[in-house]
């Protein structure tokens, strides 16, 4: 699955700081086709992102009926993105089987 949108970056307090983009209602309709063969547990889904020209590997989480996307700092600082702005993502599903332990696997 290939998804592309754009969100405004926030930040959610928890255990860390930490930034998120919230999946559109209609991307996560998409992501819960695949989400069953994806899923490794508490609903997380493995997905590869991208934002201009860096990609990395995470997992969506459950919030609020939909998925929100973490943003790592990594990803921020080389994209020059802060909080409030409005981020454009490409996103690919990655079921577990495909990925490497640690988060390792390849890239888009």
């Amino acid at each position: 699955m290939d998804l592309e949108f754009s969100a405004e970056l926030f930040e959610w307090r928890g255990p860390a700081p930490y930034y998120w983009l919230t999946v559109p209602s209609d991307g996560c309709d998409s992501i819960r086709v695949e989400a069953a063969a994806a899923s490794y547990g508490w609903g997380a889904v493995p997905v590869r992102a991208r934002i201009g020209e860096t990609t990395w590997e995470t997992s969506l989480l459950p919030r609020n009926s939909g998925y929100v996307l973490p943003v790592k700092d990594a990803v921020r600082k080389a994209e020059g993105v802060v909080e409030g702005d409005t981020v454009t993502v490409g996103l690919t599903v990655a079921p577990r089987g495909g990925r490497q332990a640690g988060g390792t696997g390849p890239t888009c």
